[in-house]
């Protein structure tokens, strides 16, 4: 299939009849337009007549050169995709977003409220890597849109980029290397050490920060790791109680920490001078984690003896020339564009996994994994129709929407409903004889915001 094809394939199916997302009350003004559409059921689903939209209309937008993996489950759904290989603009996304059911962006799109408030027919998000904090999640979850990521996928590739860089530190590769290309030869020992038997600390232990403990372990290194949170320690690796307890003790230290108000700028020039002199300082993490001014001044007067940094508080939307930062031309500096999750095995997995929770909710409803979300993860039963309602977590929605079943005399064959702070997911599986009746019903309560039959 040529590119083209790929990009923008439109397969056709025999016509069903449609019913998808109903705006109501909670999201009249903000969230108005043509309802969203929703897929058919699985394929293993053939008992019922389906209800839904069909799935060649269900529309798919790729950005950021997203692994064909996904590409092909979703063309295996039979779902419309474009895709774009870098981010777009604010507006452009906006446009775009107008006729979506399905975004998926990487690490450098971001998806704003004003964005969402034009995705009228929009029904998830697909982050295609561990971050989310490019994406609003609070304006989703109000919307009623789940945002799902991958936070097992790329796990390896990072771990290995990061002792990869360990050992050229420890042993100034990237200056050598940097030397020979201008035709210089430098053999030197100084200041050039093995890493067994030196002391690796890891500031956030979750999967990758726990991969990277076992890898340095396995190289001879003492691995002491900090966490705000409990861990249970992987091999040998041994939890600190501070931050500071950590920087001192340890000759490099790597961080594995999301963004977050307590995170930016968790290395300063404070935490800086507390680490040892001639140590290393790795992140791999999110670029305001470090304070880029201070760690070259660190780097410049030599209390720390080396650096490689793969993230930054701002980076390029698309590959382009021109990139500038405090850190470029100081030795033993390892600079790389964000490539801690770019391999190809990465990517597949990457791919293979949110598109598999994508399909799963646009199939089944199901928001199991969903960082944003109430997490439902329902039996399908293909003996009955299904109905999804999002709606704000206030007091008496479960008592209405029980006395609307009540009064229609319902057969409910199961139902499930989550909540979070903001809003409520409600599943319940009925007779089909009804089902229309309770969807347009449970539409007009003030309190919804999206209801829909799924199938």
């Amino acid at each position: 299939m040529s590119k083209r094809a790929r990009e923008s394939r439109q397969l056709t199916t025999k016509p069903l009849s449609s019913q998808g997302w109903e705006l109501t009350a909670a999201a009249a003004g903000t969230m108005g337009g043509p309802a969203p559409a929703v897929a058919a059921p699985d394929a293993t689903c053939t008992l019922l007549p389906l209800t839904s939209f069909p799935k060649n209309k269900i529309k798919v937008l790729l950005l950021e050169n997203i692994s064909h993996t996904a590409i092909e489950m979703f063309e295996s759904e039979r779902f419309q995709i474009e895709t774009a290989p870098g981010a777009l603009t604010e507006e452009e996304l906006t446009e775009k977003l107008r006729d979506v059911h399905v975004l998926g962006i990487r690490s450098k799109m971001h998806v704003s409220d004003g964005a969402l408030k034009a995705a009228r027919r929009l029904l998830a998000i697909g982050c295609f890597c561990i971050g989310t904090n490019q994406v609003d999640l609070e304006a989703a979850n109000r919307r009623g849109v789940p945002v799902f990521n991958a936070p097992f996928s790329n796990t390896r590739s990072v771990a290995e980029l990061v002792i990869g860089e360990v050992i050229a530190l420890a042993r100034q590769l990237g200056d050598r290397s940097s030397e020979l290309h201008r035709g210089t030869w430098k053999k030197v020992a100084k200041g050039c050490y093995e890493i067994r038997g030196k002391t690796l600390g890891i500031v956030g232990y979750g999967h990758i920060g726990s991969q990277v403990g076992v890898l340095a372990e396995m190289l001879g290194m003492h691995v002491k790791f900090f966490d705000i949170a409990t861990k249970m320690p992987m091999g040998n690796n041994t939890a600190v109680a501070t931050l500071d307890e950590l920087l001192q003790a340890s000759e490099f230290v790597t961080l594995h920490v999301p963004l977050s108000e307590t995170t930016t700028n968790m290395i300063s020039a404070p935490q800086l001078k507390q680490m040892k002199q001639g140590s290393y300082l790795i992140n791999a993490s999110r670029g305001s984690v470090v304070d880029l001014a201070a760690l070259a001044e660190a780097l410049r007067e030599g209390h720390v003896a080396g650096a490689a940094v793969d993230v930054y508080p701002a980076e390029p939307e698309k590959n382009s020339d021109g990139f500038t930062t405090e850190l470029q031309g100081l030795p033993n500096v390892i600079l790389t564009p964000h490539i801690g999750g770019s391999t190809e095995e990465a990517q597949a997995a990457i791919g293979r996994e949110v598109a598999t929770s994508l399909i799963k909710y646009v199939n089944r409803g199901t928001t199991a994994g969903a960082v944003n979300f109430p997490e439902l993860d329902f039996p399908q039963d293909c003996k009955s129709h299904r109905i999804l309602n999002v709606h704000q977590n206030v007091p008496g929605v479960l008592r209405n929407v029980n006395s609307i079943i009540s009064d229609l005399d319902v057969n409910i064959k199961a139902q499930m409903n989550m909540t979070d702070s903001n809003i409520g997911y409600l599943v319940m599986d009925l007779d089909k004889a009804v089902s229309h009746e309770v969807e347009a019903a449970l539409r007009e309560l003030p309190t919804s915001i999206k209801t829909r039959i799924l199938y």
